[in-house]
């Protein structure tokens, strides 16, 4: 039987490679086709302009923000489903996504007049208000779902009711948007990486290398959490500290993935259970192979919304759904 580390290093590994051939694919691809060689050129230096402008300007902002995004998704969800102790704990089933969403929506709406993206200060304040409102849903959840403690169906349940309510509050003010603005809302609501830029790159940039370094370290906390309340607290853990700690990060994480790619549902419940199928249940290593299945599965999946019609891009947020709404039917039943 192979060993916990070498099967941890042959995991990362693979994904890695995976990874890498991915990327590579998505750079050649696209409404516009650039080979392999070019591509090669262009990274050494000696493509020609409109390859070099194609790739640096438009390709690659997207999909590193696609990495970006199914890294931060992925830990989100991870830490979610083992802090509520709930396997179907997921930021954009039970409602963070949601209010993240929600705040973003209203400071376009009040601040941004008649442009859905006018000015680079915009873009690195979205994730702020991103974070007030994935904040504002967690506490709705969490205070509602309160009953002498969070059952985990309850914390569902609850968070699939605040769900509905921010998406229907999201309807009301898109309807009351300029056409062009409420087109490009819908759309980034659906979970879109389109137009994404090196603004949104070095945007959510610093929460990723912030919050995911911080996941990592508190990777023991959460295993001892998932213990039960009463062995943790008998190990010396300050439940109340380390829950609300991790789910601040938790939280940070998704509202900063909201803020530049929508509402992108589902990868936060996937990417962990695939990691813990694959990895087992310490967060040590189920943290970083969760991480890296987030971004292969994100940037597979806008590799494919951008090449599955030749005349329009499909939103990576509704190929995520494609894939994950099966997956969290399979869950339901089978729990």
């Amino acid at each position: 039987m192979m060993s916990q580390p070498k099967r941890f290093i042959i995991t990362i590994s693979s994904l890695v490679v995976a990874i890498i051939l991915v990327f590579f694919l998505s750079l050649n691809l696209g409404i516009i086709k650039i080979s392999p060689a070019e591509v090669v050129q262009t990274i050494l230096g000696n493509g020609t302009p409109q390859s070099t402008n194609i790739l640096y300007n438009f390709r690659l902002p997207r999909m590193v923000i696609a990495l970006l995004i199914g890294i931060g998704m992925a830990i989100a969800g991870a830490i979610l489903q083992s802090v509520s102790r709930n396997a179907l704990a997921d930021p954009g089933i039970i409602g963070i996504n949601a209010g993240a969403g929600f705040a973003v929506i209203l400071y376009i709406f009040f601040f941004q007049g008649s442009s859905f993206s006018t000015g680079v200060a915009s873009v690195f304040f979205m994730p702020f208000s991103a974070l007030l409102g994935a904040l504002i849903a967690a506490g709705l959840i969490y205070v509602i779902a309160w009953k002498g403690g969070v059952s985990p169906v309850r914390l569902v349940l609850v968070g699939i009711g605040i769900n509905s309510a921010f998406a229907a509050l999201i309807v009301i003010f898109q309807l009351m948007m300029d056409p062009r603005d409420f087109t490009q809302a819908t759309i980034w609501i659906t979970g879109s990486i389109w137009s994404a830029s090196w603004d949104y790159v070095f945007a959510v940039l610093p929460w990723i290398c912030i919050f995911v370094p911080i996941a990592l370290y508190k990777s023991h906390k959460l295993n001892l959490l998932q213990l039960g309340e009463n062995t943790a607290a008998g190990l010396g853990v300050s439940i109340e500290k380390e829950r609300g700690i991790l789910l601040f990060i938790s939280v940070a994480l998704a509202g900063a993935c909201v803020s530049v790619g929508g509402g992108i549902s589902f990868l936060g419940l996937i990417a962990p259970h695939l990691a813990r199928r694959i990895i087992g249940p310490r967060h040590q290593a189920l943290l970083p192979v969760a991480a890296l299945i987030g971004a292969f599965l994100l940037l597979t999946a806008d590799t494919i919304g951008k090449n599955l019609m030749a005349t329009t891009e499909i939103p990576v947020g509704l190929v995520v759904s494609c894939l994950g709404a099966p997956y969290f039917i399979y869950l339901l039943i089978k729990d």
